[in-house]
């Protein structure tokens, strides 16, 4: 008699843990952004920080940062400090998450998008250290020849 009762128990135990997985497994996650930056750099860790609040999933290479912007084919002139790919786009820069989400709604034909330079209140770049401070800029589409065009403009 007692047997099967273990064997219950055992059973009601192994579902009780399994649930709190089955509701993490059934979530929905946000498109994958594979982001190359430097190991040490603190306002990258940022960026990557809002784009998982956002609810992209990330997956973060601490090298590779300017061999990926040539192999994606991004202009010199567009660099900065952390370099991403999210669904066949690149991505430059302290670009904003919901220009990204834009982007891939959209779908135009190009590279991708790039914020050049490292912008004082772009997101990773906009934390107490800089007091409130922000500074305009533009959200580059780096078209398949490289040539820039705004996509949107932040004052």
């Amino acid at each position: 008699m007692q047997a099967p009762l273990t064997m219950n128990r055992r059973h009601w135990l192994a579902v009780a843990l399994a649930l709190p997985l089955a509701g993490i497994a059934a979530q929905p996650q946000g498109p994958l952004v594979e982001v190359w930056k430097d190991p040490s750099c603190g306002c990258c860790k940022d960026w990557v920080t809002g784009l998982e609040q956002a609810g992209f999933s990330v997956r973060v290479f601490e090298t590779g940062n300017n061999a990926i912007r040539a192999q994606l084919g991004i202009p010199a002139e567009l660099g900065s400090c952390h370099t991403a790919r999210v669904a066949g786009y690149a991505i430059e820069g302290h670009v904003p998450a919901r220009e990204i989400r834009r982007l891939l709604r959209e779908k135009p034909k190009a590279l991708g998008l790039a914020v050049p330079g490292m912008v004082v209140g772009s997101p990773g770049m906009d934390g107490p250290l800089y007091k409130g401070r922000k500074d305009a800029y533009s959200v580059l589409l780096i078209q398949p020849n490289g040539e820039t065009s705004v996509y949107q403009k932040y004052a």
